[in-house]
């Protein structure tokens, strides 16, 4: 029996609604916020968020749908967070028409996201389970009744935003996996490079396929005299684990937050909590803590134990770092507000003729069950796709002052929030996804060449390969339309490494920290030198450490090679040399052979002489470089290592090559001819030719310079590569 405070008000109280907000001072900021408990009315209910179906008998802590309305004169926004899962297109757009229909707030200016709790009830369909009916029946009733309450609730107030950083609180659970551990997809085909989950210390693994948000962002709203009204969150954590039915980490964030502000009544301006009382009946304040871009994140590193503190304890932790920032923020009374929608056309992922055969087939021995095998689950998830075709998304983006808000549906890469926190024309945005709808995982399009469960054709992962860039452009387009202003440019941050690299006047540099796919970002050089990807590889991994003049450490990123390479187009010269840094993530005793890290093909017209840099394994010895070129192959004295950084030239001269491993001249190869007119010409770092096997780790700062570097030059550059600056004891930052 649905309570009923769920019935429709009447018309004249949304004529009042309306007379009010149109009544408005011009410019005046105001807000309201409201929650409303979503239990199931009937049990057992049907749970999703894994690959086979669940259900639930209770409720093990509340589930609510929280709703903030911010008003700047007549101009009002609503952003509502609801504790479940995902929920598709058509169950938001319902609730945004019966909250607008009482409101009078247009269904643009709505954002509904989900928190992404694994331990709600199923408003949808994913995978092997169901959507739960009669829960999906009730839902947008509740999400309309906290939208309603939460604008009824407007009132003058003042707000202020901010973020912290959450380093420690969310990994990448996506890993790489060695070449000799690929699994098996779905399909059939071993294609899995990279896949969620790979277990903690796990020898099968190389490292993680992409980068982690740290940063949780707020948004803090209180009444004119300081008194907490509300407080938004939003941070990029997949989820903790709960029992069913729970709102996980995210209500258990929020009662924090709310005990917090209601117990104490704290005002704000630096005061702290309890400092000041009030009394009288006031409506408590309401945390909603959304979901960032969190893909390819959880809580577990995996690069270490496992260690397990609890949902409670770790939405406590956020909390305490939560309640530290907000007590510093300073609120303002003038917020004005800008909003805007797009909407976005994007195909599925069609099966072949040869896949939908197969499907059909696999989904023939069904019956009338539910699929319990991953072939199973994904066969029919190919017909599911081959009804839809094509599919439209909606996309927003606004400012709160000058915090920006983008909102995306269903599950993004960490990388892909960056992009946008760091092209945002504001210098703070918070990303919300799972919001406006539920497109499934939304890779980059250089990881979907990786494989894995958040790259595979289903609902949970069917848009087009090239779909996250085209969002990321048109989130870009709306916040530069909110702002008036222009989007920033991506950083290159400034190092003492690449300081005097370009000193040294290279002919080619490329510091490899792109975010965005497509040829690497240059920084200097001639026009006839250009660089280019080819195969697998993964963007923005950590980098070397580097430092600035100060000896604070800065952020450095490197591209990870997955079977893939770095390309140089340069120029045939008879004197070259080369610089990079490179992290080997390969067991040297696990193959007769680590890896190739570099190729250098002969010069034009096949003169000169090529090189190949191996990486010994077993067939050799093991962790040593070794030089082939055509006097044999020679083998350095130290050793490159496994997962660390080291940094590599090599400097081609007339009749020598020389090879230093971080500063130490590792081997010289001395050829019986001339190298010739031709010398050294195109080079792939990553992989060469015949038998060859794939370098497997991350490479960064590649140099080419058209001269052999004199003693002096590489010199001064070991010393920048690596020793860290005198004051390095004053900044550095952890591993």
């Amino acid at each position: 029996m649905i309570p009923g405070f769920f019935r429709r008000q009447s018309l004249p109280g949304w004529f009042l609604l309306v007379a009010l907000s149109l009544t408005a001072p011009a410019g005046e900021f105001r807000a309201g916020a409201a929650k409303v408990e979503i239990p199931p009315q009937n049990f057992p209910v049907i749970v999703n968020g894994m690959f086979t179906e669940r259900s639930a008998d209770r409720v093990v802590d509340p589930l609510y749908a929280r709703a903030l309305v911010l008003a700047d004169g007549p101009m009002q926004i609503v952003i509502a967070v609801v504790d479940t899962c995902m929920m598709p297109r058509e169950l938001i757009d319902d609730a945004k028409a019966r909250a607008a229909q009482v409101t009078g707030i247009p269904v643009e200016r709505m954002l509904i996201s989900a928190t992404h709790t694994h331990s709600a009830p199923a408003a949808m369909g994913c995978l092997g389970s169901r959507a739960d009916p009669r829960y999906a029946a009730i839902l947008p009733a509740l999400i309309a009744h906290a939208i309603e309450l939460a604008a009824g609730r407007l009132q003058p107030a003042r707000a202020a935003w901010g973020a912290f950083d959450a380093t420690g609180f969310t990994h990448n659970r996506r890993w790489i996996r060695r070449s000799d551990f690929l699994l098996t997809d779905p399909f059939g085909e071993r294609s899995v490079r990279a896949h969620m989950h790979p277990g903690h210390v796990s020898p099968e693994v190389v490292g993680p396929s992409g980068p982690v948000d740290p940063s949780f962002s707020l948004l803090s709203v209180v009444h004119p005299d300081g008194r907490p009204l509300a407080i938004l969150g939003n941070f990029s954590m997949h989820y903790y684990e709960s029992d069913l039915l729970s709102s996980d980490y995210f209500g258990r964030w929020c009662d924090q937050m709310e005990s917090a502000f209601a117990t104490n009544r704290g005002r704000v301006r630096g005061l702290g909590l309890g400092s000041a009382k009030t009394t009288g009946p006031v409506e408590p304040p309401v945390a909603l803590l959304s979901q960032g871009t969190s893909g390819d994140l959880m809580w577990m590193d995996y690069g270490r134990p496992r260690e397990q503190i609890g949902a409670t304890a770790y939405a406590t932790a956020l909390a305490e770092r939560a309640l530290t920032t907000w007590r510093g923020l300073e609120h303002r009374a003038q917020v004005p507000l800008a909003w805007h929608e797009t909407r976005l056309n994007l195909a599925y992922r069609v099966p072949s003729g040869e896949r939908l055969a197969w499907a059909r087939a696999v989904a023939a021995t069904l019956g009338n069950r539910l699929p319990q095998t991953l072939p199973e689950i994904y066969a029919r998830e190919q017909l599911e796709l081959a009804r839809r075709g094509t599919t439209e998304l909606i996309l927003q983006a606004g400012r709160v002052g000058e915090f920006g808000i983008a909102a995306l549906p269903n599950e993004v890469y960490a990388l892909t929030g960056l992009k946008l926190k760091q092209q945002s024309p504001l210098a703070l945005t918070m990303n919300v996804s799972l919001a406006n709808g539920a497109e499934g995982y939304i890779p980059p399009p250089e990881q979907h060449a990786l494989g894995g469960y958040t790259t595979w054709a289903a609902r949970t992962a069917g848009l087009e390969t090239g779909a996250e860039p085209r969002i990321v452009e048109a989130l870009l387009n709306l916040l530069e339309k909110a702002t008036g202003k222009p989007r920033r440019k991506l950083p290159a941050p400034e190092s003492t490494f690449s300081r005097a690299m370009r000193a040294l006047r290279p002919g080619g540099y490329w510091r490899l920290d792109d975010l965005v796919n497509g040829a690497p970002r240059g920084e200097v050089g001639r026009g006839d030198v250009t660089a280019g990807w080819r195969g697998r590889y993964a963007l923005y991994l950590e980098g070397p450490e580097q430092f600035d003049p100060s000896g604070r450490a800065v952020a450095n990123r490197a591209v990870h090679l997955v079977g893939g390479q770095l390309v140089l187009a340069t120029p045939a010269r008879p004197e070259w040399s080369v610089s990079a840094f490179f992290w080997n993530g390969f067991p040297v005793n696990a193959a007769g052979e680590t890896g190739e890290l570099g190729h250098w093909r002969p010069g034009a017209g096949g003169s000169g002489t090529g090189f190949r840099l191996r990486l010994q394994g077993t067939n050799g010895v093991p962790g040593r470089v070794a030089l082939v070129s055509s006097a044999g192959t020679t083998v350095g004295g130290g050793e490159f290592g496994f997962r660390q950084w080291r940094h590599v030239l090599v400097v081609g001269r007339e009749r020598r090559t020389e090879v230093y491993l971080d500063g130490h001249l590792e081997l010289v190869v001395d050829l019986a001819e001339p190298a010739g007119p031709g010398g050294s010409g195109p080079m792939e770092f990553g992989l060469g030719g015949g038998e060859s096997v794939p370098f497997q780790g991350k490479l960064d700062e590649v140099a080419w310079f058209d001269r052999a570097l004199s003693p002096e030059e590489i010199a001064s550059l070991t010393t920048a590569a690596t020793a860290p600056p005198a004051t390095l004891d004053h900044g550095r930052a952890p591993r």
